[in-house]
């Protein structure tokens, strides 16, 4: 089926959000006076455009490629990398005020989807007990890092160059009962060089990327699984697909499209000599 369809329909959702000041996106105070219940709506509109399964990836492509098309994603873009940061921040300081935080972490938004997640990249590494799992933009709301820990049992490390949202997701941690298992550092990629691990993943929302895979093609060796989470099909409207010039230097070995409502695809990288 035609992705044309669309093309009115995603114009008119990224005229609404930039009436909320696309120049205030970066400012978290301004940010957190907006109606998060009017910016998902919006956004809800645009994920069942994503997640039409009429639309092959060729076809995507019409959009994706598209000048007149590329701004208006720029602004959804912006947008969904703001409610997903809001969100995570949200759910982690409801669980620090609970008396349940289990059942608070259980019920955020996209908690399903992450199981598909986890289903998908538990295919593309062997993770047990005795592995070091290390995540690069673990975030405010660590929840890979939880699950990893929780149906592995193996020692997980994230890593966050934000040091206040550091200190909030080890917070989470603690509150979770989790702080032996799983620990937060601050930095950014370069950090790897510190640590002793057996699988890194890099968070889909690390930027710039060209230089994050930079740094870490430096500090892997051909073995290490590194695993990354992009955007494929029309899922890419969502968030800008990593091209082969971000991932210079690695092989993708194996691609898992998304299960379900999951946006991401998992791919496994392996670095070239």
């Amino acid at each position: 089926m035609s992705c044309y369809k669309y093309w009115p329909e995603i114009e008119e959702i990224a005229e609404e959000l930039e009436n909320y000041g696309v120049e205030d996106i970066n400012d978290i105070d301004k940010l957190n006076d907006y109606d998060l219940d009017e910016i998902k709506k919006q956004l809800d509109r645009i994920e069942v455009i994503a997640h039409d399964k009429t639309i092959d990836f060729n076809s995507a492509k019409h959009i994706l490629d598209n000048e007149r098309m590329n701004k208006a994603l720029k602004l959804i873009r912006k947008f969904y990398l703001y409610i997903g940061a809001r969100l995570e921040t949200d759910n982690a300081i409801e669980i620090l005020e609970s008396d349940d935080p289990e059942a608070i972490l259980n019920k955020f938004h996209f908690y399903e989807r992450y199981e598909g997640l986890l289903e998908n990249e538990s295919k593309l590494a062997k993770f047990n007990k005795d592995k070091t799992f290390v995540f690069i933009g673990s975030g405010p709301l660590p929840l890979t890092l939880i699950m990893f820990r929780k149906k592995f049992g193996c020692k997980c490390i994230g890593i966050e160059i934000q040091p206040d949202v550091a200190e909030l997701s080890r917070k989470v941690i603690d509150k979770l009962g989790l702080s032996d298992g799983i620990e937060i550092i601050v930095g950014d990629e370069r950090k790897i060089s510190d640590i002793d691990f057996d699988i890194l993943m890099v968070a889909a929302f690390a930027e710039p990327k060209e230089k994050v895979f930079a740094n870490v093609w430096e500090r892997v060796t051909t073995k290490t699984p590194v695993l990354v989470r992009t955007y494929s099909g029309m899922r890419a409207i969502l968030y800008a697909p990593l091209t082969d010039k971000q991932l210079r230097g690695f092989h993708k070995e194996v691609m898992l499209l998304p299960i379900g409502n999951t946006n991401n695809t998992s791919v496994l990288l392996r670095k070239i000599e």
